[in-house]
């Protein structure tokens, strides 16, 4: 995905690992959003950070530029520092983003995920330089991928016609003004790393540190930029960056009070004849250990539940500081290299339209922002976005993460992880789940706490089958099934004071919350689809385990729900929310956790508040059966009506922004297209106050729907859902690693991954040792596929398929794939397999292992 000129305006491509937070490399190369600090920091820049070049021809300085490319407009300063005098708007660029200097004229930036690579060039240099960034990203090792560091391999390519030496400088700024911190160089082998700490307390919250590291043959330093006031530092330096030869060493023993923040320097020295190329290696890595709840006026309430608000981040088991962690990575350098890049390389061979693999790859940006966290057990827990400088909608709450798809197929084991914090301590007494799990971890769900979610409470336990089929790991799930069983039976509790389902009826009926931070009233296609596919999954595990009579109990309720469903929640067009919004009597007798009347009843218009009503045509009405069809549940609602639905959905939701109304958040304007959450025929039709977002569009709900089209084959209406999201994010509107919704880096993004699995038609049971490829495209293809365990990639040339595993280990019993298959090789030695058209089954399971090739012809 390539970017230039206007369009890597908006980009800020993220750098870190898994719950480590990131730096964001800009689309001219800049390095901004410095969120390593426990916290979102959008916009923030981190003093001079950057790196410089320095040619030198002859003995003489030829040429010295900063490893950027233009800054893109607007000039005049920036509103953001309105409580500081001289600084942001009419003050001009802040001296920070080395827009001043000597840079590059022409960039192109091109980033997948999770590799970035920028080019910069420009017809005065005598040099072109290409960046390549990226942190390890290894599906199936989420320790590896959970390294707080950045990499940048910096590669310089002699244009000057004759022989030159040249000095790279890395160049970081310590981010911490204390009489404590300090700058110092440390050698260590190979390595040559500056270290710049905060001091004081290790066991502080603001306590952290940063590095940065290079492993070039020769390499001076400065500890410290020269000390001074205005621009004394920058002048200084500039001066040395632009003299030859290698860099004078300045250190101070101490810092005084009224100092700014010190910045130092790496620089790596090398020789090139012309058209020589040369790569550098440089880490930043940093260790800030102590955490606490962002949210600190939740303090009372923990002291209350016996517990402390600190923690350490999990990355701080990995490594005991930034130096140590850029030494690990230069330890094991190649092999995070190459696996990282195997990953890029084969999910970017997918045989997926542009815009489809962009969403895809994009997305998983999600995975490396200050939106997660690794807790000190290893945990994964997750904000829904982030906000300016704390997330946003904390607890890994439950229904906005149903619809995120990447975690659970790329790092089944941090998946699980949310569904132990979910199942151990976010089920109530009377088993009501809780959609947002609490910090620190181990303080449990009460009562009282805001009521349970519908789509979040059934939906965790459709995910947990996922996480069940994708690990074959029946183990686990007999260690949390007994308290999916209390959710599922929670529905028709006479201690369910929302009166859900109380007759066992398998229609979801009461006061019933769901993602749109409302309740409905009466029952609706929408939610009573999340219950039925959590009856279906949960009916299978309760067999597998031995549970009978909960099996058959929770196979009667499916019947008869879905068949009620099918006849009276689908109206011709979508499946509808069946509620009367001028019946006020709809809202009597729910006064638990605030009475509906004084919350929905409006008086005025007579009407209640916030509901789809029956002619509403919502995106999200037949989502639960994607969940259905991608876990391989199966059927939850009738496929014809579905098919319907997208098709009215697609027809009438899928607008014109400039054609729209919007009373909501922004997220798509002018003659950009989107879906639109839910319309309605005409203005009589629409209650007069719906349901909140209502004229928003959201990602994370259109990946879901154009994944759902593309489960039915309509490929082309797919793409064109996504062509609309990604012109949307295209690098000057909008950033293309950082879908919004509830703040950056929304969670629901990651939707985008079902794509990848519905296009394939991927399927997965490993506790019967099977994988399976229906894809929706014909004639020859390849797609990338990833289980726990490991990832590969499986390819369809003429009349053969090719199963490969490029990481980990598969025991492989079954390959479901239809064909009239008659040859079956293994690192081509012939297998023993038997096959019904369908199906391709060996009598033992077969072990493949990274390297093995699975050939079956027909």
């Amino acid at each position: 995905m390539t970017y230039e000129g206007r369009q890597t305006a908006e980009i800020s491509f993220p750098l870190g690992g898994i719950g480590t937070g990131s730096i964001g490399l800009a689309g001219n190369g800049g390095l901004i959003d410095w969120e390593i600090f426990n916290a979102p920091n959008k916009g923030s820049l981190n003093g001079f950070s950057h790196f410089a070049l320095r040619t030198e021809c002859a003995g003489k300085v030829r040429d010295v530029r900063v490893l950027n490319g233009d800054l893109p407009p607007p000039y005049v300063g920036t509103l953001a520092y309105r409580e500081r005098l001289f600084v942001g708007y009419g003050w001009g660029p802040r001296s920070e983003t080395m827009s001043g200097l000597p840079h590059f004229r022409d960039h192109v930036f091109n980033g997948e995920f999770p590799v970035a690579r920028l080019s910069l060039s420009d017809p005065d240099a005598p040099v072109k330089v290409e960046l390549m960034a990226w942190s390890p990203f290894i599906p199936s090792n989420a320790d590896d991928s959970s390294r707080p560091l950045a990499v940048f391999e910096i590669t310089v390519e002699n244009h000057a016609g004759e022989r030159c030496d040249y000095a790279l400088a890395g160049v970081l700024a310590n981010p911490y003004n204390t009489l404590s911190a300090s700058n110092a160089v440390q050698r260590n082998g190979r390595l040559t790393q500056l270290v710049l700490t905060r001091g004081g307390d290790a066991t502080a919250f603001e306590y952290g540190e940063l590095a940065l590291t290079t492993d070039a043959e020769r390499c001076s330093h400065q500890e410290y930029f020269y000390r001074g006031v205005w621009c004394d530092a920058l002048e200084s330096y500039y001066h040395d960056l632009s003299q030859p030869g290698e860099f004078k060493h300045r250190h101070y023993a101490e810092r005084r009070e009224g100092l700014g923040a010190d910045t130092g320097l790496l620089a790596a020295h090398f020789s090139l004849d012309p058209g020589e190329r040369k790569t550098t290696r440089f880490i930043i890595s940093w260790h800030v250990p102590n955490r606490r709840h962002e949210a600190t006026w939740q303090e009372k309430e923990m002291c209350a539940d016996g517990f402390v608000n600190r923690w350490k981040n999990f990355y701080a088991s990995l490594q005991s500081s930034a130096a140590d962690g850029a030494r690990y990575a230069l330890d094991h350098f190649d092999r995070l290299r190459r696996d990282t890049l195997a990953f890029r390389d084969a999910l970017f061979a997918s045989t997926l339209p542009a815009s489809v693999l962009d969403g895809v790859s994009a997305n998983l940006a999600v995975l490396r922002s200050p939106v997660t966290l690794r807790l000190e057990d290893g945990t994964f827990y997750a904000w829904e976005g982030a906000g300016n400088t704390q997330g946003s909608c904390e607890g890994s709450c439950s229904h906005v993460w149903n619809y995120a798809q990447a975690l659970a197929f790329l790092f089944p084991e941090l998946e699980r992880s949310m569904r132990d914090a979910q199942y151990l301590y976010n089920v109530d007494e009377h088993g009501g789940a809780h959609f947002r799990v609490k910090l620190p971890l181990g303080r449990k769900a009460k009562i009282s706490d805001q009521r349970p979610c519908v789509d979040g409470q059934f939906g965790e336990a459709m995910k947990s089958y996922r996480e069940w089929k994708l690990s074959g790991r029946t183990d686990w799930l007999m260690r949390v099934y007994p308290a999916i069983k209390r959710t599922i039976e929670y529905a028709w509790s006479d201690k369910n004071y929302d009166r859900w389902d109380p007759e066992q009826s398998g229609v979801i009926r009461g006061r019933q919350h769901h993602t749109l931070d409302i309740e409905f009233f009466g029952p609706s296609g929408f939610l009573n689809a999340h219950y039925l596919g959590a009856l279906k999954a949960v009916a299978e595990m309760a067999d597998v385990l031995g549970d009978a009579h909960f099996a058959q109990t929770c196979r009667d309720i499916f019947a008869r729900g879905k068949a009620w469903t099918d006849q009276h929640l689908f109206n011709g067009e979508c499946y509808f929310h069946d509620v009367d919004v001028t019946d006020r009597s709809l809202l009597d007798g729910f006064t638990d956790h605030g009475d509906a009347r004084d919350y929905y009843w409006d008086e005025e218009h007579g009407q209640i508040k916030y509901q789809f009503g029956k002619s509403g045509r919502a995106i999200d009405a037949p989502l639960a059966q994607l969940y259905a069809s991608l876990y391989g549940i199966g059927e939850v609602l009738d496929a014809k009506q579905v098919r319907t639905n997208l098709q009215t959905l697609f027809d009438k939701n899928f607008l014109s922004m400039r054609d729209v109304a919007n009373t909501w958040r922004i997220f798509g304007l002018n003659d950009e297209k989107g879906v639109l959450l839910c319309t309605w025929p005409d203005a009589a039709s629409r209650p007069v106050i719906p349901t909140c977002y209502s004229s928003e569009i959201f990602t994370g709900q259109e990946w879901s729907f154009a994944a759902h089209l593309a489960l039915f084959g309509e490929l082309q209406k797919a793409k064109d859902v996504a062509d609309a999201i990604r012109f949307r994010y295209d690098g000057e509107r909008r950033n293309p690693w950082s879908e919004i919704e509830c703040g950056s880096n929304y969670a629901r993004s990651l939707a985008s991954y079902g794509m990848l699995i519905a296009w394939s038609g991927f399927a997965f049971d490993l506790t019967r040792g099977m994988i399976g490829f229906a894809p929706r495209t014909t004639g020859d293809f390849r797609f990338f596929w990833s289980v726990d365990g490991a990832w590969g990639e499986f390819e369809r040339v003429g009349f053969f398929c090719t199963l490969r595993v490029l990481y980990g280990t598969l025991n492989l019993q079954t390959l479901a794939v239809k064909g009239a298959w008659k040859t079956a090789e293994l690192n081509a030695t012939p297998l023993p397999f038997q096959t019904d058209g369908s199906h391709i089954s060996f009598n033992v399971p077969v072990a493949l292992s990274a390297g093995a090739e699975l050939v079956i012809g027909d």
